[in-house]
């Protein structure tokens, strides 16, 4: 039994060969990170540090929050993370994560100790039977004791911003708060929180039962068509750029660039 996730799902509407590439071939890449995904790795380090600190009954300063930063990026940075963008360097990125932190404890502070979990494992049972299961983390789950809220958290570091109307189709965090009404029975109410962290801002959406049993179904949907799946087409786009498997996604088209002229030919 295979065990999905939001990202496995999204790479194979990214990219069909890029998840055959990935997850059943398994081709072992020499380029393994990018710099975007290395900032925002460690961006997230830093507040899932901060954030632990403040369970405990600790709020650390800026300055610490910043500090935890610094030191884990220089202690893992190494000169093969891919910087696709030629006009930055890495000190850009370094920077613009320290600015990310620096602007979110801004405007978040003081900071309320509402945590009851911080990187939390979820499993998510799509059709009550365990035969199509999702497995995924948030960032940050907090519990509003006043409006008796669940709030799911997750920090975007992208240069980019979802417009309310595509944060309430949103499948990521709506699938997680599958996860939380299957393990929590008094969540009733579950307030979905991005923070866009290049832009200084939160946004939030909500979901109706029937919106959530719409979302499993279109789900268990997917995962069918990804399982009867054979012909594994590539999709170009700017994503191209980042993606890992550029040069085996070459040969394959060149392989099929021959096989069609060999065809024509006959």
């Amino acid at each position: 039994m295979v065990i999905y996730s939001h990202s496995r799902l999204s790479t194979y509407e990214q990219c069909p060969m890029k998840f055959k590439f990935k997850y059943l071939d398994k081709i072992p890449v020499e380029i393994e990170d990018t710099i975007e995904c290395f900032m925002g790795r460690k961006v997230h380090e830093a507040l899932e540090w901060f954030y632990k600190k403040i369970i405990i009954g600790e709020v650390p300063k800026l300055k610490d929050v910043l500090e935890q930063y610094e030191c884990s990026w220089f202690k893992d940075f190494n000169k093969e993370i891919k910087i696709v963008k030629k006009e930055f360097s890495s000190e850009d990125y370094f920077i613009k994560g320290h600015y990310f932190i620096s602007k979110y404890y801004e405007k978040n502070y003081p900071f309320e100790n509402n945590i009851l979990a911080i990187e939390k494992k979820i499993l998510v049972d799509l059709d009550g039977k365990g035969e199509y299961l999702l497995r995924g983390f948030i960032d940050r789950l907090d519990y509003n004791k006043e409006t008796k809220e669940y709030e799911i958290h997750d920090y975007k570091t992208g240069g980019w911003m979802k417009s309310q109307k595509e944060l309430d189709k949103d499948r990521q965090l709506a699938l997680y708060s599958l996860g939380i009404k299957q393990e929590f029975s008094d969540a009733e109410r579950i307030l979905l929180n991005w923070h866009f962290l290049a832009f200084n801002k939160k946004m939030f959406s909500l979901r109706t039962n029937e919106e959530l049993e719409k979302l499993k179904q279109k789900t268990i949907e997917l995962i069918k068509k990804i399982e009867i799946e054979t012909n594994w087409p590539t999709s170009k786009s700017a994503l191209c750029d980042w993606c890992e498997f550029q040069e085996h996604c070459g040969k394959v088209q060149s392989l099929n660039l021959d096989n069609l002229s060999s065809k024509e030919d006959i």
